[in-house]
């Protein structure tokens, strides 16, 4: 079976294992304070441009917002995020199980924009409804946009205005900041962010995000309701060393470089082949517009995911790239079509 499924289904970059065995046999205190896990902070500190940002290692990208949404929201707080956000639609509920409401905001290219945040807030009016208080986005977007400086700098500034703090899920960062037509770097995000995270699971590594907080009032105890939250790894020195290893010489931008040249590739030819896309494509998630008869057929030999059904016989699918992903896997697909 061809896999073009998801971008974590591999192991690991081999950089990564050579790094892990390496370091196998060298004992290291737990739970997130060892040399490695500081080296890797120190890279990441260095990366953004912020060496007063605490940085946190976690196993996942749920346990990552579930953990970071619960510390930053009081009780009565709520969250506002796309409809199309990763803890609106693929986090069983987690967030709500903390016990803060989301505010769904509908979309079609998985961005949220400031009037609508504007929106929200008008009908948000007293104490009779949940507060707004932290808005909740992706980059790149569970549909593969990419936001750009202005849009960012417009969201920050009507968060900012109404009081809102702001956090970005950055499970797949890395392509969203070596796609084409982007024009921000790890440094401008503080700029945008109280907090956002640095994606592992779906670029390379075998398990883990980096949890980037720069809002002071966040910081204070967030070590206890880590632990609380279950997100503190004995072992946190294998996230650590991953890290440390990701962010040397910028694998993390080599890989999400490569799964976008990939999907650049599958999405070329399919467009040749005289498909069109539900989405336009932008990073490493393509998602091409096939006869129900072909999708059936390819069901057959490529792993992917069903996306929407249309009436007029044909259906958008999910195809998406990665660091592992090969030349002579697009070919094989783009045969098959």
């Amino acid at each position: 079976m061809l896999y073009l499924k998801n971008d974590y289904s591999l192991g690991a970059h081999p950089k990564i294992m050579e790094a892990l065995e390496k370091t196998n046999m060298v004992h290291a205190d737990g739970y997130g304070i060892d040399k490695f896990c500081d080296g890797a902070a120190e890279t990441i500190k260095q990366k953004i441009g912020r060496e007063d940002a605490d940085i946190h290692f976690l196993m996942a990208g749920t346990q990552t917002n579930m953990t970071a949404i619960a510390a930053f929201l009081r009780p009565h707080q709520a969250v506002i995020a796309p409809e199309t956000g990763h803890i609106c639609v693929h986090e069983t509920g987690a967030i709500e199980a903390t016990g803060h409401k989301i505010i769904h905001v509908p979309t079609d290219d998985g961005k949220i924009y400031p009037e609508q945040i504007d929106e929200v807030m008008v009908f948000h009016e007293d104490e009779h409804y949940v507060q707004p208080k932290l808005l909740y986005i992706s980059d790149s977007t569970e549909t593969g946009n990419i936001y750009t400086g202005a849009e960012l700098k417009a969201l920050k500034n009507t968060c900012k205005k109404h009081g809102l703090y702001t956090y970005i899920d950055g499970a797949r960062l890395a392509m969203a900041l070596t796609a084409e037509g982007n024009d921000l770097t790890l440094k401008d995000l503080p700029s945008f962010a109280d907090a956002f995270y640095i994606g592992g699971t779906k670029n390379g590594i075998l398990m883990g995000e980096a949890l980037i907080i720069l809002n002071e009032s966040f910081k204070e105890d967030f070590r206890f309701l880590l632990k609380q939250r279950g997100g503190m790894l004995a072992k946190g020195r294998l996230l650590g060393v991953q890290f440390e290893a990701l962010m040397k010489n910028d694998l993390y931008f080599e890989m999400g470089a490569h799964a976008n040249k990939m999907a650049s590739l599958l999405s070329e030819g399919i467009k040749k082949a005289g498909y069109d896309f539900a989405q336009k494509p932008v990073t490493n998630l393509i998602f091409p517009i096939f006869p129900n008869e072909l999708v059936a057929e390819l069901e057959k030999k490529v792993m992917f995911e069903g996306w929407r059904k249309y009436k007029n016989g044909t259906s958008s699918i999910r195809l998406v790239t990665s660091w592992g992903t090969t030349e002579n896997e697009i070919k094989e697909f783009l045969n098959m079509i």
